[in-house]
């Protein structure tokens, strides 16, 4: 697959044409990947979203869950997932002439960049920052291109595609495809979050009838190394690199290990993994390096493996996963990279209390079985430091 464009993108489609010119004096440059402090984790919600960003039904248990706990929290009217939960990390971004200012959550398990905009209905709207192509100079309606996302609950985000100036950091972006969503899923409904910024690979960018290039595509040529990383913090600030290696960000030696980019994702196999203190097995597990998703889920045998060593823990069918006393002081989890390895400490482990009294907790590490795909989301990313190469097609995983 032809992971990323040249330096010019074009597509000549009738009156449609899209280029992208990148510029950045230096050839790269930062961005803070600031933590929501209204962030509410909820453990159920979670999994539930990582369900629907992958376009899998809820099993019943889950579904269930997250049906209570909508009408617990609302009038009668039950949510798909409650829309006071919102993405735990943010990112700002310019787009538009003058430039307008979106916080938006950076996503390496998808590649559509879309924002709320001026043409969401105001009923979906809560508190967003609206994206206005009137109010740029420089924005352009693609004609007749579109873009939706479905979800497994069937609901979807869609609207039209929009060519416009987008900077983060130091690092612009001219005729970068901008979605503006006419319609909004009930999730991303509530919060500061304006939208996604999609860094997994082109071909799964969802725009018809031709797809367009993502923001890392585009600004690939410009920057001094074709790759970014990114160092998340558990609780805690982070940040982007695109263009650059800031040594004093890790510890040790990065280990590099091949992308499978076949269906889009940053798909890798860890080597095997441990619990606590155990040695490292050779059970391999195939999987996503995602942002966007915030457990750690991985084949059911691995998590039933982790729990069995964790005393109390069980399947709680009113939550949709495993609980533990929420006081249990949790074993890490330990997985292979090549010849190394990164471990997530315990506590990371100890995703949210399933309710205001705090006695019992939800796992930060769940199946994937029902979603099909292991997905290394945030609970494990931060706990490395993680270079996304897309010239070398490989990710790098090193110690904090």
């Amino acid at each position: 697959m032809q992971a990323f464009g040249v330096f010019i993108v074009s597509l000549f489609m009738g009156n449609r044409f899209v280029a992208a010119f990148p510029t950045a004096p230096s050839g790269k440059f930062s961005v803070t990947a600031s933590h929501n402090s209204n962030f509410q984790p909820h453990g159920p919600v979670a999994l539930a979203k990582a369900y629907q960003k992958f376009n899998k039904p809820l099993p019943a248990d889950l579904s269930a869950a997250i049906q209570g706990l909508g009408k617990r929290q609302s009038t009668g009217s039950v949510a798909n997932v409650p829309q006071q939960y919102d993405s735990e990390y943010l990112a700002a971004v310019q787009i538009g002439t003058p430039p307008q200012t979106l916080n938006l959550d950076f996503d390496t398990g998808s590649s559509d960049l879309w924002v709320f905009s001026t043409e969401t209905p105001s009923s979906e709207v809560n508190g967003q920052t609206l994206y206005n192509p009137s109010s740029s100079s420089t924005a352009r309606l693609l004609n007749g291109e579109t873009w939706s996302i479905t979800y497994g609950d069937r609901s979807s985000s869609s609207g039209n595609v929009y060519s416009d100036v987008v900077t983060i950091g130091g690092l612009t972006v001219t005729g970068q495809a901008v979605e503006a969503a006419q319609k909004v899923s009930a999730e991303f409904t509530s919060g500061p979050s304006s939208g996604l910024l999609g860094l997994a690979f082109s071909a799964i960018n969802t725009v018809q009838p031709d797809r367009q290039q993502t923001f890392f595509a585009n600004a690939q040529p410009n920057l001094q190394a074709p790759l970014f990383t990114a160092n998340m913090n558990h609780q805690a600030d982070g940040k982007y690199n695109f263009g650059y290696i800031d040594n004093s960000e890790y510890k040790g030696s990065i280990t590099y290990t091949p992308v499978d980019s076949s269906q889009g994702f940053w798909g890798w196999t860890a080597t095997g993994y441990s619990v606590g203190q155990g040695a490292l097995n050779g059970q391999s597990i195939t999987g996503i390096a995602d942002t966007g998703t915030t457990l750690l889920l991985l084949p059911n045998t691995v998590v039933s493996d982790y729990y069995s060593q964790v005393d109390g823990a069980s399947y709680d069918s009113s939550q949709g996963g495993y609980t533990f006393s929420c006081g249990t002081t949790l074993p890490d989890f330990t997985f292979g990279v090549e010849s190394s390895t990164i471990t997530v400490p315990g506590l990371y482990m100890n995703y949210a209390p399933t309710d205001n009294s705090g006695v019992t907790c939800f796992g930060g590490i769940q199946s994937s079985d029902g979603i099909g795909i292991s997905i290394f989301g945030d609970v494990a990313l931060k706990s490395a430091f993680v270079v996304f190469d897309g010239g070398n097609v490989q990710l790098g995983l090193a110690s904090k």
